[in-house]
């Protein structure tokens, strides 16, 4: 079977763009509403691609015309003006062609998924909780920008008004594809509020980011599940103490263990557990996929591993360092409001081009 050029393959998808542009017009489709969504989804996915090869045809359209141009000039200033032009042209049709091909590696398929966050205050007892509190505030706030949906699914607050852990789902629109980076150690620098003499010190949170795994690509069987009742300890009215309403789910093949108790229904709870529990599963299942291919190819590109330190944010001097990609910011404060998203599409940028060079090395 020969192998498509790229520009065959572009050619062909514009095709089929055009295709799925005429049926979403048709009255057959429109009449459908499951069969528009999946027409209307296969044409969003293919937009980009098609509007990206449009402009790179446009670029080697100029660019013949700036050619020709200097090639036809008489006078030695416009000569000039077309070698400037077609310099920059030829510029950017080299960016052009490398996001293209950057459009058309195969897609990362957990990249659509919601997520389950689970951040945690490591060393630094009473100020890594509130730095996880802070790292929890920010993720909201970034969430809202990308208009998705937070729910917290556990939490437990720490004496100064910070959070020993936080357990939240965020769902949405390619969660998984901004957030998969967010893995690991997050270092904080800064003189605490508990701190006489000035003093700076560093603390640090965790930072896990799972996809969250529907029913389909998890199953988990009723016989492999100890569950147990308990009274809750946090907050809680009346309830608290009296009714045994926080579960505890061990999988006993795994030896995960998930506690709930936010919630004063047991039904609740034993939902969010096993929301958390499903994603710790799914994500035990990816990182055994993740080992078994490394081995096989050197320099499998991570999702972020929790316990490295990815990120180190400096208080006193106003600024927040990716370790990973080497990208240092002096808007520390506004980081911390949620505005990620220069360290969020510089990490994909990092290591989208990793992967094309790995792609382009075993082609």
């Amino acid at each position: 079977m020969a192998v498509l050029t790229l520009t065959e393959k572009l050619n062909q998808l514009g095709t089929r763009y055009d295709e799925l542009t005429q049926q979403l017009s048709t009255s057959e489709v429109a009449s459908d509403s499951a069969r528009y969504q999946k027409v209307a989804k296969q044409h969003a996915e293919l937009e980009q691609i098609v509007e990206k090869h449009r402009e790179f045809k446009q670029i080697e359209k100029d660019l013949a015309g700036a050619h020709q141009m200097f090639l036809e000039a008489e006078d030695a200033e416009m000569k000039q003006m077309a070698q400037e032009e077609e310099k920059a042209l030829t510029a950017r049709k080299e960016t052009v062609e490398r996001e293209l091909k950057l459009l058309l590696l195969p897609k990362d398929p957990l990249d659509d998924k919601s997520v389950i966050v689970e951040i945690r205050a490591g060393t630094g007892g009473d100020e890594a909780a509130l730095f996880a509190a802070e790292l929890f505030r920010m993720y909201s706030r970034y969430a809202e920008t990308q208009n998705w949906k937070v729910e917290v699914l556990e939490s437990s607050p720490s004496s100064l008004g910070g959070l020993k852990e936080v357990v939240a789902a965020i769902q949405g629109q390619k969660v998984y594809s901004k957030l998969k980076y967010e893995s690991g150690v997050h270092r904080v620098q800064r003189v605490p509020a508990t701190e006489t003499q000035g003093r700076i010190h560093t603390s640090a949170a965790t930072v896990a980011v799972l996809p969250e795994a529907d029913e389909i690509d998890i199953k988990i069987e009723p016989k492999d599940l100890r569950i147990d009742t308990f009274c809750s300890s946090g907050p809680g009215g009346q309830s608290v103490n009296t009714t045994y309403s926080a579960v505890r789910i061990t999988h006993i093949p795994s030896g995960l263990v998930v506690s709930q108790q936010d919630e004063k229904s047991q039904i609740k709870n034993r939902a969010k557990a096993m929301r958390v529990l499903r994603a710790r599963l799914y994500e035990q299942e990816q990182e055994k996929r993740q080992a078994a291919l490394s081995a096989e190819r050197r320099g499998q590109i991570k999702t972020g591993d929790r316990s490295e330190k990815i990120r180190t944010y400096n208080f006193p001097q106003n600024r927040v360092t990716d370790h990973r990609i080497g990208l240092t910011l002096h808007q520390l404060t506004e980081v911390m409001d949620g505005k990620l998203a220069q360290l969020v599409d510089g990490l994909v940028s990092h290591y989208e081009s990793e992967r094309l060079q790995q792609e382009l090395a075993t082609a």
